[in-house]
């Protein structure tokens, strides 16, 4: 098992260029595998929900609406953990512990769509839904991979 914490950059032990995703897993966020995004639920209670994700290198990013549960408690507590599994070889895993650092609106379901395409999804746009779409905006703190 791997771990990787980046610290923040005013740590006198913070490791310089050193990335939270380790390269030989970063293929289990750039491959269209289904993750679970963990929150914190009100009551204090993990909510995990199997989401769709993009990975650029630095951030990933979510969709999902203003009403649904996973938005209201990274509003509350924007502290994240997301896990994916290799569907080929089950046991190597990556968990990523992040910090949601924004919400981004995202009235016309742009960035759904985007998503949509990446996995698949045959849908006819708008997504329905669009109106209450954001994107939630991860920047990863710490890693476990194996």
């Amino acid at each position: 098992m791997t771990t990787s914490k980046k610290t923040s950059p005013n740590d006198a032990a913070a490791t310089i260029n050193e990335p939270v995703v380790p390269a030989g897993h970063a293929d289990l966020l750039t491959r269209p595998l289904f993750v679970h995004l963990a929150t914190k639920g009100p009551d204090g209670t993990p909510h995990v929900n199997p989401v769709w994700q993009e990975w650029d290198g630095e951030f990933l990013r979510f969709t999902t609406t203003t009403t649904r549960r996973k938005c209201k408690n990274v509003t509350a507590d924007p502290r994240v953990s997301v896990s994916v599994n290799d569907p080929d070889q089950p046991y190597r895993y990556l968990e990523v512990r992040g910090t949601v650092e924004r919400i981004e609106p995202d009235p016309t379901g742009a960035f759904f769509d985007v998503l949509a395409k990446r996995y698949g999804l045959e849908y006819e746009a708008p997504v329905g839904d669009a109106e209450h779409r954001v994107v939630l905006v991860v920047r990863p703190e710490h890693t476990t991979s194996q």
